[in-house]
């Protein structure tokens, strides 16, 4: 079953650029400077988007002399597959269930 944290992660990561930031840190740490480059984002907009992931406990940051470099936690995001896969395994053992209308 979802969780209202589930809820409030799928509503963080549904907006398209924080969907691109995160997938972009996928692949490797990055710093701002290098996901402005990427995203074409101001980086005033990226840091407001940085922000929220950071809250929501998506991304954790490293500081490395003048720059902030933001690394993606994975488990965030595997905990959540995981109750996408729960659910989906509930629905498919479910098929045949249905309630009678009164």
């Amino acid at each position: 079953m979802l969780t209202s944290v589930d809820t409030e992660l799928i509503r963080v990561l549904a907006d398209p650029l924080r969907l691109q930031i995160v997938t972009l840190l996928a692949r490797e740490t990055l710093c701002t400077t290098h996901l402005v480059e990427e995203t074409g984002a101001k980086q005033t907009n990226l840091s407001n988007h940085l922000k929220v992931l950071r809250e929501a406990g998506v991304v954790e940051t490293e500081p490395c002399g003048r720059f902030t470099y933001y690394r993606l936690r994975p488990e965030v995001i595997e905990t959540l597959a995981g109750r996408f896969t729960a659910l989906a395994e509930t629905a498919r053992a479910n098929t045949d269930t249905k309630r009678a209308c009164p």
